[in-house]
């Protein structure tokens, strides 16, 4: 049988900008452009001179050190702990978990959405169901009861949330764990944003008591390292070992030495960094919605994770309007229409370059 895959167009727009005949700010990827822990590099120093041995397979779910630090963090038991390559494969083997239960073909999806979640969903043979969030991305739960049915397979959001920036009280997470649990669905909630709530507000769905629950995470975005791959997802009991048996087939086993620095990282690095790094993100959201204001766009202004997503007058969000802007005002940003029908005007840019005065200086110009 022959299957059709979407390619994203993060792909397509690096690519064009990296092509261009001229000085291109890239705001297209989350690819945080600050220092990682300088515990991290130092775990990469001392793992150099390490025996042979390390050098070998680590256990397949992770690095026990590494699953147990995090399970005590997250007030899970180690076993629930499944060590992923990078957030990316997490919410994979929680959606596989979710469609191999035979209990539905349906994802339910925000709109709008993070491309690569209906794109997994085609690839396990699911089905996505869109609901729709309000101008400042938040979900009401009632618009998921009123689509959830047996046919209902996971209920997946992303808090806080690309590309909205939203981040979703408490009691909208305990509302669709109820319906998860209402139709034998999984509520799958992705947060790998959590380390960047500028709200105050974020709190884990691990905080809710369910055996109907997967979180994931990873630590690309939080210690600015997306190219290690280091994620993880936290199952219920009675689903975590065919999950664990996935990740084998699929991997064998995520890379040692980027989980052993991870691990160091956790255990010695203070908050003080990641409240520097969401200072950071205030001040470069304050510059970029002022520009923003200065020529007129509506915007959102995010709760939390590091993108803004802006519409301006006459320029809807095509492919066509984000090449057309990266060619005449050299910014390159995300087309609206990637992320669903609902922002099909809008553009997002992420706000991980030193260069976010610049950014906003070209904007303000070309669309004064």
């Amino acid at each position: 049988m022959d299957v059709e895959y979407d390619t994203p167009l993060f792909f397509h727009v690096m690519g064009y900008a990296a092509n261009a005949d001229r000085d291109v700010i890239d705001m297209v990827s989350g690819n945080p452009d600050w220092e990682p822990p300088e515990a991290l590099r130092a775990g990469l120093h001392e793992y150099a001179d390490l025996e042979p041995d390390r050098f070998q397979y680590p256990p397949s779910p992770g690095l026990n050190e590494l699953r147990a630090e995090i399970a005590d963090r997250r007030g899970v038991d180690r076993e629930q702990v499944v060590v992923t390559n990078g957030a990316g494969e997490a919410n994979y083997l929680a959606m596989a978990r979710a469609l191999e239960r035979d209990a539905g073909s349906e994802i339910v999806l925000t709109d709008p959405v993070y491309p690569y979640y209906p794109g997994k969903t085609t690839m396990l043979g699911g089905q996505p169901r869109y609901v729709p969030t309000d101008d400042d991305g938040h979900l009401d739960p009632a618009d998921v009861r009123a689509v959830a049915s047996e046919e209902t397979a996971a209920i997946l959001v992303n808090t806080p949330n690309n590309p909205t920036g939203a981040v979703y009280p408490p009691e909208t997470m305990a509302e669709l764990v109820d319906i998860a649990e209402t139709h034998d669905a999984l509520l799958i909630a992705d947060e790998v944003y959590d380390h960047f709530d500028l709200s105050g507000t974020f709190e884990s769905a691990l905080a809710i008591d369910a055996d109907h629950r997967i979180v994931t995470n990873a630590f690309s975005k939080s210690m600015a390292i997306t190219g290690f791959r280091v994620g993880y997802a936290v199952f219920p009991p009675h689903l975590v070992e065919d999950a664990k048996s996935r990740h084998m087939l699929v991997n064998v086993a995520g890379s040692r030495p980027a989980q052993y620095a991870v691990l160091q990282a956790l255990r010695e690095t203070g908050s003080d960094y990641y409240a520097a790094n969401r200072d950071l993100l205030r001040d470069r959201v304050d510059v970029f919605t002022d520009a923003l204001e200065t020529a007129g766009a509506a915007y959102t202004r995010p709760e939390g994770a590091f993108y803004v997503m802006a519409r301006f007058d006459g320029y809807p969000g095509t492919l066509a309007n984000v090449e057309r802007l990266i060619d005449e005002a050299g910014v390159a940003g995300m087309p609206g229409e990637a992320f669903g029908s609902s922002r099909q005007d809008w553009l997002r840019f992420a706000l991980v370059t030193p260069r976010v005065e610049a950014a906003a200086e070209r904007l303000a110009t070309y669309f004064e």
